[in-house]
């Protein structure tokens, strides 16, 4: 079996988590014997490693444009980072010409997504498309305060957006893949009769049983000997890094070797610079360390998760939440804001601590219960861990996702020879 998937934002040095939950889901399809052919947008500058090709994916880059008239070039770099509404007439004849395809598997909403739709109506071939974002179980973000509005354009595209039927991605999907239940039944609520799985995205958990203590330590030597608290996601203000620095004084008076780590490519530049200030006006520079993006299975990334004494998810919006399933897989307790994904995923006191975002007290507090009880750790770790290992393990999930593309193409060769 030969499988299309479509992304509408691959950056190896931006790297995301529906970069990882693909990662992971084609090296699962890949044991299992299903090849995967990546297509996602050009870049400038193609070169450096690329983990998806790493694994055996063959990926293949499409030329694709924002198409918006009237934005500043930095709007317009920082809407590219983060998947931005694009369109692109290359993918359609890229997907049409592509040989041996079964299935295509979306993994983008709006007009990119619409356009694999559309080729394997074509090609009578199943489509499914999986919401990593969330497209229902949204919660606002944050108001850009440290950004003056600017124009919001001309949106050209949205004549190719009627054209493609973007807003009926969801109802003519064969299959619509949600990674939460939440999220799933939603769509369920807005599509009767659509066939919608719930999938949660899954870890390779050997990759952390290995110590890669030592190359955080030689590549970030500020982690040693400190009390680390690891942030690891983009920086971007969905992640939220901002509310937590300003949570870092009222640590730092209580122990000065706390370090705040925030492991993860900036997506949002402005964000970035305001963080920054930020971080220098509360005189914290030796208290917290920016990384940048690391790629996945990184022995640095994988050693920062094992050094950490915590792991943070100060999120706004998080509908999965991989960090949780990785700080798991590396024995490392859990404090998370009560998104849609960590409430989902965690079980206050037995896998994690949830805090929220209105009541900073309640992240102090959380974090003091696992500083005054070792016996708590011990158990959130040993808990989570046997989580991972038998609800997100990635060749489980993956043969799952493998008897869905089987079904939809069983289905599809049923409707074209009804005898």
């Amino acid at each position: 079996m030969r499988v299309a998937h479509i992304l509408r934002k691959y950056d190896p040095a931006e790297w995301g988590g529906t970069e990882t939950a693909l990662h992971r889901l084609c090296v699962g399809l890949h044991q299992g014997g299903v090849g995967s052919v990546v297509f996602c947008p050009s870049l400038p500058d193609a070169g450096g490693r690329d983990p998806l090709a790493e694994i055996g994916c063959v990926v293949k880059r499409y030329q694709a444009c924002l198409p918006v008239w009237g934005i500043s070039a930095e709007r317009r770099r920082q809407m590219v980072a983060v998947g931005g509404n694009l369109m692109s007439f290359d993918l359609i004849r890229a997907l049409w010409r592509e040989p041996d395809l079964a299935v295509i598997h979306a993994h983008a909403t709006g007009r990119i997504g619409a356009i694999g739709r559309m080729v394997a109506r074509w090609r009578g071939l199943p489509f499914l498309f999986t919401t990593h974002g969330g497209v229902y179980d949204l919660a606002g973000a944050p108001a850009a305060a440290h950004r003056p509005p600017e124009p919001a354009g001309w949106e050209w595209g949205k004549v190719c957006g009627a054209l493609l039927r973007t807003r009926r991605l969801l109802a003519e999907s064969d299959a619509v893949v949600a990674c939460n239940e939440r999220e799933a039944g939603l769509i369920r609520a807005h599509h009767p009769g659509q066939r919608v799985v719930t999938q949660p995205h899954g870890v390779v958990a050997a990759t952390y049983e290995a110590d890669h203590q030592a190359e955080a330590r030689a590549a970030f030597p500020q982690v040693t000997g400190r009390y680390v608290l690891l942030a690891l996601g983009r920086i971007d203000e969905v992640k939220n890094q901002a509310w937590l620095v300003e949570q870092m004084p009222a640590l730092v008076r209580k122990d000065p070797r706390v370090l705040l780590v925030l492991a993860g490519a900036s997506t949002d530049q402005a964000y970035t610079d305001t963080l920054v200030r930020r971080i220098e006006q509360l005189g914290l520079g030796s208290h917290v360390l920016l990384t940048g993006g690391l790629p996945p299975g990184d022995p640095r990334l994988v050693g920062l998760l094992q050094e950490a004494r915590v792991v943070v998810l100060p999120s706004v919006s998080e509908t999965f939440g991989l960090v949780i399933l990785e700080a798991w897989a590396a024995g490392t307790p859990v404090i998370s804001s009560r998104t849609t994904g960590a409430a989902g995923l965690i079980e206050h006191g037995e896998t994690g601590l949830l805090f929220d975002l209105e009541q900073p007290a309640s992240f102090h507090a959380s974090l003091a219960v696992l500083r005054a009880d070792p016996a708590l750790v011990v158990r959130l770790v040993a808990c989570s861990r046997r989580r991972v290992l038998v609800d997100f393990d990635a060749r489980v999930l993956a043969n799952r996702m493998r008897r869905l593309y089987d079904n939809l193409v069983e289905e599809k060769h049923a409707l074209r020879h009804p005898a």
